[in-house]
């Protein structure tokens, strides 16, 4: 115990020994103020997590004592929000934020708080949980002291989510804590404390008051932690996953008919989310994993022969992928059409594993998945999840044969971004014709015998097969 203290401390005097908080708590000082590191760079810090984002509490003027810093440390450059009465600036790589200390109050129908002047202990008071109310102490006569009024040190220690002061107070004045607590213990690999998570439930509605643009970058932030399930699970659990993403609880539970039962899809995703996890960063990989069975439950049917089925619930998911996006004001770009993308095309790799896989069926795999086909590959074998370890092999095993035979077929053929080795405005030049009909199907004749290997991916043979072709449609003119 002696020696996890000692270490401890190093990292709290490690976490203002660059000599800019020297200078930053002289400063403060000369203009007869105090001033503290707070918050999330403390944590991080003492957790040896990365952070280059430095807030500062002095007891009154932040934005004066910022502009005053940034002289000391010859910065040109210093942001001021005067509405929210902070100062900005960026040093060696680190961005300091500086704010006066502040008490808050809270209206029922807003989490925008009333806030006036107060001390460092109500400024620790409104944070949102007891390890992001640690500060270290800035000013020369106690540089480097830890104040922790809650306890937060010892609950890194014990890797728990608490807030400073009563948890319905903290999450029904900003319901958007409750979110972040769900995120801090996903990321961290904390718990929440008991009654903390009772409240969370209690409050869950309160959450309606939150835009959603700060919902979606919470859930975000989730679905990028290293084991993404964690935080899911609580959400469920707490029930605000049924209020933020319905679509996902409603792949929740199980049906049996005739002794015949299929899997919980909802703990199923979460598998799958967890699987591609350890092989991606991706944020929108991760999100194609969340989706890729989400119109599994309007698609779900029994079957007196096969038992349950869900036939097409690749393309019914495609087609929500849009309307999800759109709700959870997530990006209708680039970004929307990969997901959906992935999700349509997620069944076509694993169901190469369960027959023999054509240089056809490939070459238009390959067609399809484009430059995305390796994030495809990711995702199909995320999905192979089963409770016997045996079944689970076989699959995989099967699946590193599909994928060394796409190879294969890729380097023969080059179809992947194929592009048609005989433009439309040749097909009309060559026939006389306009923009119409006959065009298009040329073309796309042409792309279907190269697909199902009637001819090679050559000019040279799709010249010839046009010329025929268009023999047989009536177009054909001398030239």
């Amino acid at each position: 115990m002696a020696e996890q203290l000692t270490s401890l401390e190093n990292k709290i005097q490690k976490a203002v020994a660059a000599p800019y908080f020297k200078t930053i708590g002289k400063v403060a000082q000369e203009n007869g103020e105090q001033a503290f590191a707070i918050g999330g760079y403390v944590r991080d810090t003492i957790l040896g997590r990365p952070c280059t984002d430095v807030d500062i509490v002095v007891s009154d003027k932040g934005p004066e004592i910022a502009k005053a810093c940034a002289t000391a440390l010859d910065v040109k450059k210093v942001a001021v929000f005067k509405n929210f009465g902070t100062a900005m600036f960026k040093y060696k790589g680190i961005e300091f934020e500086f704010v006066g200390a502040r008490k808050e109050s809270y209206r029922s129908t807003s989490r925008k708080p009333e806030v006036s002047r107060g001390t460092l202990q109500d400024d620790q008071n409104r944070r949102d949980f007891t390890i992001n109310a640690l500060a270290i102490s800035l000013n020369p006569n106690n540089f480097g002291e830890l104040i922790d009024p809650f306890n937060g040190l010892k609950h890194l220690t014990e890797k728990v989510i608490i807030t400073p002061l009563a948890p319905g107070i903290t999450y029904s004045d900003d319901p958007l804590r409750m979110m972040r607590a769900i995120r801090f213990a996903s990321q961290l690999g904390y718990f929440i404390d008991g009654d903390s998570f009772n409240a969370i439930k209690k409050h869950k509605e309160r959450i309606t008051i939150v835009s959603q643009e700060r919902i979606t970058t919470e859930l975000n932030k989730i679905v990028l932690s290293p084991k993404p399930s964690v935080g899911f699970k609580l959400l469920f659990d707490s029930c605000l996953l049924k209020i933020i993403f319905p679509e996902m609880v409603k792949l929740h539970g199980v049906d049996e008919r005739n002794g015949r039962r299929h899997k919980d899809n909802f703990y199923h995703t979460l598998e799958v989310l967890d699987n591609i996890s350890e092989n991606t960063n991706d944020l929108w990989l991760r999100w194609a994993a969340i989706l890729h069975d989400i119109a599994k439950p309007a698609t779900k049917r029994w079957d007196k022969q096969a038992g349950w089925t869900f036939h097409g619930h690749e393309e019914r998911g495609a087609r929500m992928t849009p309307k999800i996006f759109t709700r959870l004001k997530l990006p209708l770009d680039k970004k929307m059409k990969y997901v959906q993308k992935l999700v349509a095309l997620h069944l076509r790799p694993i169901a190469l594993t369960k027959e023999v896989a054509t240089d056809s069926a490939i070459r238009r795999l390959l067609f399809d998945a484009g430059d995305d086909l390796e994030d495809l590959l990711t995702l199909c074998q995320a999905d192979i999840t089963s409770k016997n370890p045996e079944k689970v092999r076989r699959y995989l095993e099967n699946y590193e044969k599909v994928k060394v035979k796409i190879a294969a077929v890729e380097e023969k053929d080059a179809i992947r971004n194929w592009q048609p080795p005989i433009s439309g405005e040749e097909i009309m030049e060559r026939f006389n014709l306009k923009p119409s009909k006959p065009v298009g199907e040329i073309k796309n004749a042409i792309k279907e015998a190269i697909l199902d290997g009637d001819i090679p991916n050559k000019r040279e043979a799709a010249w010839t097969f046009m010329e025929n072709l268009a023999k047989d449609l009536g177009v054909y003119c001398d030239k």
